[in-house]
């Protein structure tokens, strides 16, 4: 009888064993047929698994996979039903009807759940209590005395929703809407101490934030992930655009700082590495296409995403990094010694002026053809003021295409070809100049401090470059 007894505990538990997650519902009101269970990935909405409703609306999913915690839905031809959470428990019951999925919503065996639909629902009533509110304070002709009155109910009913909000997160920290509502909730920041000579420590208030800006966002927590919005990367972009100087040595330490919490959770740390490769891959900022560098080769070409990136995105990414790692802003340009029209050797670095403006350019490319008569304008207008030189690198081989755009363009500059070179390596293992025209713009000791930029750029750039310097001179830094 004993052998029998344990038999059957072991052929039960089995059976248990099988689900990670059994999901039950019943849905009063639904139509009987397809239904679709689907969870949020930022703004996007993707479909997990299907099943039929009953005529009664009772239908249940289940799997042998533990599910990520984050906000799900459900979905009958093709509009979403209601939300709800999967978090530590996941096998529960969810009742409710269609004239009102929240309303009449009853959780049986998730906490979770339970709270999660407790917090719609004291959104909800809020919502509803402070309209008459929000109608006043939008009312530009209402009296001053009702649109204050108006606010102080506005603010009390905000303070009430947060102290239940509050409760939440204490009582039940770990749960998905505890992590949901604290995601959310900004960081105080304290008034800056004083230093020991009486006076404020202006920086102190940027170092605090910089330090506790996720205190209350989980970068290794997939839930940050499984929301309705993009919320993840905005809250990362803000970080690294607001409180970082742009420059890409810190930045991809601030990045790289980021993604090691992140690696807590596989989906985060993808997501993480990802985004931040895609954002700093051709960056509006000259420059910050280092970032992208410094990330594909400790990530992506170091074999380190491997496991879910396949060879062909690894091979364009690694192909992509090469090419901006060729003659980078900060560094000395490499020297270029080609044919002029003439059929002498003209070479780069003999040029005496403060700035070099480096031109490639394919006289047959109608954007070059465009933009050449904008360069000769400025170059004639601002050769002196500025102190500059056009290097112009024709990057086609025939010698006579090049001397008819000098003829028609009337270009009072170096021009040179570029294939007809005196230099061991060819001028495209220097230089990124894939697309024509590609500009690049040099100091006085040939350093490059600007590439891949628009004609009508460059005299401003120089000027703002100029003040810059000058002020750099002046602090020593």
């Amino acid at each position: 009888m004993r052998l029998l007894t344990l038999v059957l505990v072991l052929l039960t538990t089995s059976v248990f064993s099988q689900h990670a997650y059994k999901l039950d519902f019943k849905v009063k009101g639904i139509k009987p047929g397809p239904v679709y269970f689907g969870f949020y990935l930022q703004d996007k909405t993707f479909a997990r698994d299907t099943t039929e409703a009953t005529v009664s609306g009772s239908f249940s999913f289940n799997g042998t996979k533990k599910l990520p915690h984050g906000i799900y839905f459900l979905l009958q031809d093709g509009s979403i039903l209601f939300d709800f959470v999967v978090g530590h428990d996941q096998e529960f019951a969810i009742e409710t009807s269609a004239d009102d999925y929240i309303r009449n919503l009853v959780v049986k065996g998730d906490d979770d759940n339970q709270l999660y639909v407790n917090n719609r629902r004291l959104l909800m009533d809020a919502q509803k209590s402070i309209e008459p509110q929000i109608k006043i304070l939008r009312d530009s002709l209402a009296d001053p005395t009702l649109k204050q009155e108006a606010n102080k109910v506005y603010e009390q009913t905000g303070k009430e929703v947060m102290a239940q909000q509050e409760k939440i997160i204490g009582t039940a920290p770990l749960s998905v809407t505890a992590r949901l509502i604290k995601m959310h909730k900004p960081v105080t920041i304290p008034d800056p101490p004083k230093k020991p000579d009486g006076s404020i420590d202006s920086t102190f208030q940027l170092r605090y934030y910089r330090n506790h800006y996720f205190d209350n966002f989980g970068l290794g927590d997939e839930v940050m992930l499984r929301v309705h919005k993009v919320v993840y990367w905005d809250k990362v972009k803000n970080y690294l655009d607001k409180l970082f100087i742009q420059q890409s040595d810190t930045l991809f330490n601030a990045v790289d700082k980021l993604i090691a919490v992140a690696k807590q959770n596989e989906d985060t740390y993808k997501y993480l590495v990802w985004n931040a490769i895609v954002y700093y891959q051709n960056h509006s900022i000259m420059g910050l296409d280092q970032v992208y560098v410094k990330l594909v080769d400790k990530y992506i070409t170091s074999g380190e995403m491997d496991y879910w990136l396949d060879k062909k995105t690894v091979s364009n990414m690694k192909d992509y990094a090469d090419k901006l790692r060729r003659a980078p802003i900060g560094t000395k340009a490499p020297n270029l010694m080609m044919q002029d029209a003439q059929l002498q050797p003209r070479s780069m670095y003999d040029i005496k002026s403060k700035y070099t403006v480096v031109f490639f350019f394919k006289p047959s490319c109608g954007h070059c053809r465009e933009e050449t008569p904008k360069l000769v304008t400025l170059y004639n207008a601002k050769k002196k003021s500025l102190n500059l030189e056009v290097f112009a690198v024709s990057t086609d081989t025939a010698m006579q295409e090049m001397k008819d755009f000098i003829r028609d363009f009337k270009t009072p500059w170096i021009t040179v070809n570029g294939p007809r070179t005196y230099i061991k390596e060819h001028f495209s293992k220097l230089y990124y100049a894939e697309l024509t025209p590609t500009i690049y713009v040099l100091d006085e000791n040939k350093k490059i401090i600007a590439r891949r930029i628009d004609v009508e750029q460059i005299d401003d750039f120089i000027e703002n470059y100029e003040k810059m310097d000058k002020q750099r001179r002046s602090t020593g830094l």
